[in-house]
């Protein structure tokens, strides 16, 4: 039809959903209980890029071989070591938290991955990752990655009240759920505050991080802030309920998009699954961490996710239990349906 925009077919790259994560220090549990989520809910196949540090190497290997041959079969799984393409590798190492700024590299590191999606160890999927991995055919000419706000209140957001660098938007944007077209990356040249021309993302990193080092706060993520606040046009926003955190609810519920259609990808930033001070992201992380994987989803899964959150409706993120439930409840019975069609079609009879 006239005017209407055509979809090219998906080269074979992305016939696997491609998930990078780095984890260092005592990430080791966080991160296996966020492949964990990734697995239960999700539909096609997907290809884990772990980036650990040497020592947890055995351990991841060991770990996800010891999951039933019926989950193990969805994923692929290649751990690599910690490495920095430009720079200097100890202030890399040290900025922010452990090896964060490893996801800086990923576009020079996978140089056969078309797209993917980085997470921080912290995440839980609530819904089917080819959810959102399909938010990629909706990048425009342009558009090259996709974040969410980190904050949806600029008079009580971090970046537009403490920032001394120049952040995306009016709230600046959080890198811990980070959709990237990658070949488009590798293939851009970026404006930037240091020379007129652009240059290559690779070129970019390590003397924006010269530049900037002594404001910057948060890391890479604040890297990456500074290099969409000079490209926007390169940015596609996604909303607040694909990277839903604290914030979100602890002063009062500020994401219309979790209220309307549910929490999609859960980020316990602060810590909050290993303390008090959150329960309800606290409970949702021991519930998928404790389900026995071949178990009934919603017998070993909901129904004690429910009961956890009676405990919590006395915390302000925990009086909106709904906003947690809404998704995963939905995303379960369609993965039931299709283990009910599966199974009815391999046993039917003519």
């Amino acid at each position: 039809k006239p005017g209407e925009q055509k979809h090219p077919k998906e080269p074979p790259s992305l016939q696997c959903m491609h998930l990078a994560v780095v984890a260092c220090g005592d990430r080791l549990e966080e991160t296996l209980i966020m492949l964990k989520s990734a697995v239960l809910f999700s539909s096609r196949r997907l290809c884990f890029h772990i980036f650990a540090e040497d020592s947890l190497k055995p351990e991841f290997e060991t770990k996800l071989k010891e999951w039933p041959s019926s989950y193990t079969k969805k994923f692929e799984s290649n751990i690599y070591p910690i490495t920095f393409s430009v720079g200097n590798a100890q202030e890399w190492k040290k900025l922010f938290k452990p090896c964060a700024a490893q996801r800086l590299f990923l576009p020079v590191i996978l140089k056969d991955v078309d797209s993917l999606l980085y997470v921080d160890t912290d995440v839980l999927f609530l819904r089917p990752i080819d959810d959102i991995w399909h938010l990629l055919r909706e990048f425009n000419s342009t558009q090259l990655a996709a974040m969410a706000p980190e904050h949806e209140i600029p008079k009580i957001g971090w970046y537009s009240r403490f920032a001394r660098h120049p952040y995306y938007g009016s709230t600046g944007v959080n890198s811990g759920v980070m959709l990237m077209n990658l070949t488009r990356i590798r293939s851009t040249r970026f404006k930037n505050s240091l020379i007129p021309g652009g240059l290559t993302w690779e070129e970019m990193l390590y003397p924006l991080y010269q530049k900037y080092k002594n404001y910057i706060t948060w890391g890479d993520q604040d890297l990456l802030n500074i290099i969409f606040y000079f490209n926007p046009e390169c940015l596609y926003v996604f909303p607040c309920q694909w990277n839903y955190r604290p914030d979100h609810c602890m002063y009062g519920s500020n994401c219309r998009g979790a209220e309307e259609e549910g929490v999609s990808i859960l980020h316990g930033n602060r810590g909050v699954y290993h303390d008090d001070k959150q329960p309800t992201f606290k409970a949702l992380y021991e519930v998928i961490r404790d389900f026995p994987f071949e178990d009934n989803l919603f017998q070993s899964l909901y129904y004690p996710l429910q009961s956890r959150f009676l405990d919590t409706v006395h915390t302000l993120c925990g009086r909106i239990p709904q906003v947690f439930l809404k998704q995963i409840e939905k995303t379960m019975k369609k993965v039931y349906e299709n283990r009910v069609i599966v199974y009815l079609g391999a046993n039917h009879r003519y």
